[in-house]
């Protein structure tokens, strides 16, 4: 295989060299099912790269489900470290796991983070057809019975889904423990079980409901687990803060590579990736998505996830999950 840096380069100039047909073969691997965040940021990826001129073609997606993110992850370390023309998407939930230790004995120093792309949020989601109106209505009623309630999550026990559902519980007096939650292989999932009345609540995130409600998919959401109201799609759904409850739940979303690819093509990546983010066209790409503002790249972006680790060990310890030594 032909080193990617001068490919990148040279195609992230505008040109377009003989050798460049190697860029067909480029990839990005979301560790969910297709509908969840992954699949919103291989896409975002796929989109920014071709119509940047970065690639030539569009960039494939493939699908690799398991512990939303932990499969994908260990295949990189431990099978395919050195795929220098292979993304792998992952969100602050991957962080939270790395936290527990539930990517196995891999931290995160076993890959090389790439890129932050976008920032997300979480969000409380039920059906249209629900009775719920506000997120008051909602507290209420888990507050009153929480075993009526069924919460929907992409991930089990102790995932990034998981913890927004048991801080929702916790600000509407119940214990984490008292809450009933149905785990699904991501967020695609857990929509479609929500529709279906399945599950009565979901604490997605806002990327995820955006482009659901962009395409008419009956849900309403109850509120953004943001710092101030969203932009775009979301722009008239109240915080939770507004509602009077105390749930923020910032999420980055971003790409890494496998351990053994060169330091020439992680910089390549990382040289197309900072000239991506800075443009114009991809900024209205990442607001289709209902995505927000976030850009971060190679060292610096690999020192804020290795913070964001120790972070979230807190947030686990919180919650009395257990944790990575």
């Amino acid at each position: 295989m032909k080193p990617l840096l001068p490919l990148l380069f040279a195609l992230s100039a505008g040109l377009a060299p003989a050798h460049a047909l190697e860029l067909d073969k480029t990839l990005c691997v979301a560790g969910a099912k297709p509908g969840g965040g992954f699949d919103v940021t291989c896409k975002l990826a796929q989109a920014g790269l071709l119509e940047g001129r970065y690639i030539q073609a569009p960039m494939r997606i493939s699908y690799l489900p398991g512990g939303i993110g932990a499969l994908a992850f260990n295949a990189f370390v431990t099978q395919r470290p050195a795929e220098a023309e292979t993304l792998v998407a992952f969100s602050s939930g991957s962080l939270l796991n790395i936290a527990q230790g539930k990517f196995g004995p891999h931290d995160a120093s076993d890959v090389r983070w790439v890129a932050g792309v976008a920032a997300d949020y979480g969000v409380v989601i039920v059906a249209d057809s629900s009775p719920f109106k506000t997120l008051g209505d909602l507290m209420a009623a888990v507050k009153a019975d929480p075993s009526r309630i069924v919460f929907g999550a992409g991930g089990t026990f102790g995932s990034q889904d998981w913890v927004k559902a048991a801080m929702t519980a916790r600000a509407a007096g119940v214990h984490h423990r008292n809450m009933r939650l149905v785990a699904f292989e991501g967020g695609g999932e857990a929509l479609t079980a929500l529709q279906g009345n399945h599950v009565q609540v979901y604490t997605g995130d806002a990327s995820e409901a955006a482009t659901r409600l962009a395409a008419g998919v009956p849900i309403r959401v109850l509120a953004v687990m943001s710092e101030q109201r969203l932009p775009g799609q979301l722009a008239k759904v109240p915080t939770a803060r507004e509602a009077g409850f105390d749930l923020v739940w910032p999420i980055v979303r971003g790409f890494y590579l496998g351990p053994k690819v060169s330091d020439a093509d992680y910089k390549a990546w990382v040289d197309v990736f900072a000239r991506m983010l800075a443009s114009k066209p991809y900024e209205q790409l990442r607001s289709e998505r209902g995505l927000y503002a976030f850009s971060m790249t190679g060292p610096e972006f690999d020192a804020y996830v290795k913070r964001s680790v120790g972070s979230y060990r807190k947030v686990a310890e919180d919650f009395g999950l257990k944790v990575a030594k």
